[in-house]
């Protein structure tokens, strides 16, 4: 196995400040799809220009991580895939211990690098079986989703790895975490901070639609609305709450919790967009 057998897929979305500090932890021997949810020609030409390994492709809107993640894995070719956030770093021997794991010829679905979470205990062995992994890296054995299919796109952002997950559980293929594979994440700092105010009411908002639509997928719709309700509540309460003491800011982030959730429970889309300029 060499670094040729591994497609590293990154979605972007106004990442201008992270992207470099990402790409330039990665091999140049190894060949990255950035998948930029704009349709900024200068970042396309920027990232193609200065990385000889990287293919930069535009959407032209903003198609959210799981759509994103798809159009990107479409193009892989090769045995393996890393799905990376932009705001990752890999740290030394990253890579080289992905394929130590691949050469013990353990039979997996989806890989996930060390989680924080997860504390083993000093006979344990770097490897555990898990139900689920985080999204900021993910490494897929391609072959197994030709049935299944990636990842969800009616989820616009939220859920949606644990929903492949989910998937990949129930036709019985495994899901490992190996400990010796570390991945720096400096967790929701993809987007410019200059745009933090609109990105954490998207946020909630898709948050909440995400919550219920899962469930509901993968239960049921009764299932899913006693799961949320408490949610429900609280936001409604929050939201009362913080118009009496005149604290717009929260009160916009409750709105928009409530409207995601409401949204979700209609069985309408997840349409909700900010403008970023």
């Amino acid at each position: 196995m060499t670094n040729t057998d591994l497609t590293i897929i990154i979605t972007t979305f106004k990442s201008e400040d992270k992207i470099d500090t990402c790409l330039n932890s990665i091999g140049n021997d190894i060949r990255v799809i950035v998948i930029e949810n704009s349709n900024n020609q200068k970042f396309k030409n920027y990232i193609e220009n200065k990385y000889q390994n990287v293919e930069c492709e535009l959407t032209k809107e903003n198609l959210g991580y799981g759509k994103a993640n798809n159009k990107g894995l479409k193009k892989v070719k090769t045995r393996y895939s890393l799905i990376l956030n932009p705001d990752t770093i890999l740290k030394k021997k990253s890579i080289d211990n992905f394929f130590s794991f691949i050469k013990k010829k353990i039979d997996f679905a989806i890989l996930g690098p060390a989680q924080n979470e997860l504390i083993l205990d000093k006979t344990s062995s770097d490897l555990i079986e898990v139900e689920s992994v985080k999204g900021f890296a993910i490494f897929l054995n391609m072959e197994k989703f030709s049935n299944i299919g990636f990842f969800d796109e009616n989820i616009f952002l939220y859920l949606e790895e644990i929903d492949l997950c989910k998937r990949i559980r129930n036709i019985n293929e495994k899901i490992y975490v190996d400990q010796s594979i570390k991945i720096f994440h400096d967790g929701g700092k993809s987007v410019n901070e200059k745009f933090s105010n609109k990105i954490e009411l998207l946020r909630n908002w898709h948050w909440m639609w995400s919550l219920f639509y899962y469930n509901r997928k993968h239960f049921n719709f009764f299932y899913a609305l006693i799961l949320v309700s408490p949610k429900f509540i609280s936001a409604l309460i929050k939201i009362i709450f913080y118009k009496l003491i005149v604290n717009d800011k929260k009160n916009k982030i409750y709105s928009e919790r409530l409207n995601g959730l409401i949204n979700s429970i209609l069985g309408r889309s997840s349409w909700y967009r900010p403008t970023l300029d």
